[in-house]
């Protein structure tokens, strides 16, 4: 069995589980399903995992505002075990509504934790976006090492724009390289709609925490980790999707680090 253990936590309307439980063992880790109760009531530890991946979905419906109850569940249910988890220099994922739960928490940007400093808002078009994206890998964290060049993944979200909650923690961004994907056209080049298909702020798709440890992102990689699944060009000389390195990078810092 695989020495690395993903623990992809789910609740009510989570339904990118079992895509991102799959990338994660397609890149050689043992990944678990695991519903939130479990570990709320202490069936299950989160210290037993290495690597934390919050998957996307409709977490309760998106009831509130997407992605706000399960970040409060994390926030005032398991701090602890998710304090413990940073400190011991472990990984976290947050894809789609799974970066939205990071933010609302608190965990990103993680200047400080519990403390929300951004959030992912309504679209600009005030629609759901649900197609495919231009990525360019920007600052460096744990799970982007050796991303250089533009990636095309997919997304699909109505609250996927990235606010700060002031100018100061957009520049501290900016300065600490924590901006690791934008929003790009096939060149490479930052614009605005369609290329940017929500209107955040400096085109951010994905932001990591000051250790380059913790990934929140609004694209989803779990749904490009297979060559054929490109909508266009099939790239039939490598098997392997633009996501795939994400979660290959996820578990090889686990065995080299950890």
């Amino acid at each position: 069995m695989p020495s690395t253990k993903v623990c992809v936590l789910r609740s009510a309307g989570t339904n990118c589980d079992q895509e991102t439980a799959a990338a994660f063992s397609l890149a050689g880790a043992h990944a678990e399903l695991l519903h939130i109760n479990n570990l709320v009531s202490g069936a299950r530890m989160l210290d037993d995992f290495h690597i934390l991946a919050l998957p996307g979905g409709f977490s309760y419906g998106d009831d509130i505002a997407s992605g706000k109850i399960f970040a409060n569940e994390l926030r005032f249910k398991l701090a602890d075990a998710l304090r413990k988890f940073i400190d011991d220099g472990k990984l976290i994922i947050g894809i789609c509504n799974g970066f939205q739960i990071l933010v609302k928490s608190g965990l990103l940007p993680g200047s400080k934790q519990w403390d929300q400093e951004a959030s992912l808002i309504i679209n600009d078009s005030a629609k759901f976006e649900a197609r495919w994206v231009y990525l360019k890998p920007a600052g460096r964290c744990a799970w982007t090492e050796g991303l250089e060049r533009i990636i095309y993944l997919p997304v699909a979200h109505g609250e996927g724009k990235f606010v700060t909650r002031d100018k100061n923690v957009l520049n501290r961004l900016k300065k600490n390289k924590q901006i690791v994907f934008q929003y790009c056209d096939e060149q490479g080049k930052l614009s605005g709609y369609p290329d940017n298909p929500n209107g955040s702020l400096e085109s951010i798709a994905g932001i990591t925490d000051p250790t380059g440890r913790i990934l929140g992102l609004m694209p989803h990689p779990e749904r490009h980790i297979f060559s054929a699944q490109h909508p266009r060009n099939w790239n039939l000389k490598s098997k392997s999707g633009d996501g795939l390195q994400i979660f290959k990078n996820g578990v090889k810092y686990v065995k080299e680090k950890l």
